[in-house]
């Protein structure tokens, strides 16, 4: 089996997703119905099996989500409202939260159970019988209602290692009340992938007949591993958030599971064309959540496939695999490649090609050894990628710049009645033409970009599309004092592009101009 493709063959895995539930769980993560419906319909997209909505007995906006949730025409995904088995010393029919999973109206039932016979007699505080009646009572009651029921077996792993007898009887209880797909969740993630092997094995083999799935949580850094690990034993049944997200160090990141078991393993788990909307769905969704995406995720990370080395570049542009373990077009990503001062002349070609500009091989080598010494100078190229294509354009010999700036000027004052005021002015040759204009803002860098832009826009419309979205600023070595060196990346966007910008100097306003005209130009 190619590691570039899979060949569509082997057993189907449902992937239940459950970032709506326990990824909302991870703190500084906080969700509306709205979001929540957003997510989930991109999550259909993709084409996994199981969305996991909310707990509908918890909190009034789970409630919100299954009553509008009924409405939407769903593609792919089945809806699951997640809970707990029946209370201690109660009938499951009497159990008002089992009430709310019914009220809900999803086709699926998720509920957790006591494994460990220590959360059975220190949390729960009853009897290891009455913890079997509670699971076998509740499953039974959900099925008999009509409902298919999934059952996760919380703190799995752990409960089998205290007494593994009775974690068995709590599976054989629930799959006997009628339970389609019996789930281990590895609840504290701290179990290892051989560890997880091993049980897997001798679950399937004490219970031949039933669908065995993983639920992994991250605390050991090991929760894509485990899962997987899962699958290779033989669960066809696999859980997992977006990104990861989850309480304390994250839930199973299926936006790593799904393409190791179609890629690395040859199984299904999506539709066809699904995988290649991975890249989307996890930004979307980071989006959605007012979190950064983490760029260095694999796969999904927007430097999964980044190359910086020369030596990988070299390699890369004659064999794409020699540094890629699998095609990222096949997960929506792209490769990149990042200039530096570690880059090699081959770096600066495929940065041409992907910039569509006609750079020598000759010429390539000027442009690196041009970045090299301005690297040194406190440059930083890796993220301005706007500023290489400039470079790249003014090693040219034949390069006219559209303007020039010939000097300016920036302070900052007090306003009538109060205020801080920043004016600039700029002296800029355009053609022929010597323009001298004045500009105001909130600060020195915003007074010199309005000054500019007004000396501008005469002669270029274009420029009034463009707009100044972020300004970052690093003092490179804070030991010098007022000689230290200041860095300043500015992003920018027009309606149909956006790009980044770099300026290093002595001084932060210097800096800031060198990327406002990058910026600019």
């Amino acid at each position: 089996m190619s590691s570039n493709g899979h060949n569509g063959s082997g057993p189907v895995v449902e992937v239940y997703d459950t970032t709506l539930r326990d990824g909302t769980q991870m703190e500084g993560m906080s969700l509306s119905c709205d979001d929540k419906l957003r997510i989930a319909e991109h999550v259909d997209v993709l084409g996994v099996d199981f969305i996991e909505g909310g707990w509908p007995g918890s909190n009034p906006k789970d409630v919100e989500f299954f009553e509008r949730a009924k409405d939407i025409d769903w593609k792919h995904v089945t809806i699951a409202a997640f809970g707990s088995t029946c209370r201690a010393q109660l009938r499951a029919e009497d159990d008002p939260q089992l009430r709310t999973l019914l009220d809900a109206q999803t086709p699926v039932c998720t509920i957790f159970g006591k494994t460990w016979n220590m959360h059975v007699t220190e949390v729960l505080r009853t009897t290891l019988e009455e913890n079997l009646r509670m699971v076998r009572d509740s499953v039974d009651f959900l099925t008999q209602s009509g409902r298919r029921v999934v059952y996760d077996a919380e703190h799995f792993f752990d409960g089998y290692k205290s007494d593994s007898g009775y974690a068995l009887e709590t599976l054989r209880a629930a799959a006997e009340a009628g339970a389609e797909t019996l789930v281990l969740c590895d609840t504290n993630g701290g179990s290892m992938p051989w560890e997880v092997d091993e049980v897997i094995h001798a679950v399937r083999a004490a219970l031949p007949d039933t669908r065995i799935g993983i639920h992994a949580h991250n605390d050991g850094e090991c929760g894509v591993a485990n899962s997987v690990a899962a699958v290779r034993a033989g669960a066809r049944h696999v859980q997992g958030t977006v990104n990861g997200y989850g309480e304390r160090c994250g839930n199973a990141n299926l936006c790593s599971i799904v393409p190791d078991i179609e890629l690395k393993l040859g199984l299904r788990c999506l539709p066809e064309g699904g995988l290649v909307q991975l890249y989307d769905l996890s930004h979307f969704v980071a989006e959605i959540a007012n979190l950064s995406p983490n760029d260095h995720a694999a796969y999904v990370g927007r430097s999964a496939f980044a190359h910086k080395g020369g030596v990988h570049v070299s390699a890369i542009r004659r064999h794409p695999e020699s540094y890629e373990h699998v095609n990222p077009a096949l997960v929506g990503n792209e490769s990149r490649v990042v200039i530096s001062e570690l880059s090699g002349r081959s770096n600066v070609l495929s940065k041409a090609e992907e910039l569509g500009l006609d750079v020598s091989a000759a010429h390539g080598g000027e442009v690196l050894e041009k970045i090299k010494a301005l690297e040194a100078k406190g440059f930083a190229y890796e993220a301005a990628e706007a500023s290489v294509a400039l470079l790249m354009a003014r090693q040219k010999p034949d390069y006219q710049p559209p303007f020039e700036v010939l000097h300016f000027q920036a302070g900052v004052g007090r306003r009538d009645g109060g205020g801080m005021l920043a004016e600039a002015t700029v002296k800029v040759r355009i053609g022929d033409e010597i323009v001298h204009t004045a500009g105001e803002g909130n600060g020195p860098v915003s007074a010199l970009d309005s000054a500019l832009r007004k000396a501008l826009q005469p002669f270029f419309p274009q420029v009034a599309d463009i707009q100044l979205t972020d300004y970052k600023v690093r003092i490179l070595d804070g030991r010098s004092g007022t000689g230290a060196t200041t860095r300043v990346l500015i992003d920018s966007q027009s309606p149909d592009d956006s790009w980044c910008t770099v300026g290093a100097w002595s001084t932060i306003i210097e800096a800031s101009l060198q990327a406002v005209i990058d910026s600019i130009e």
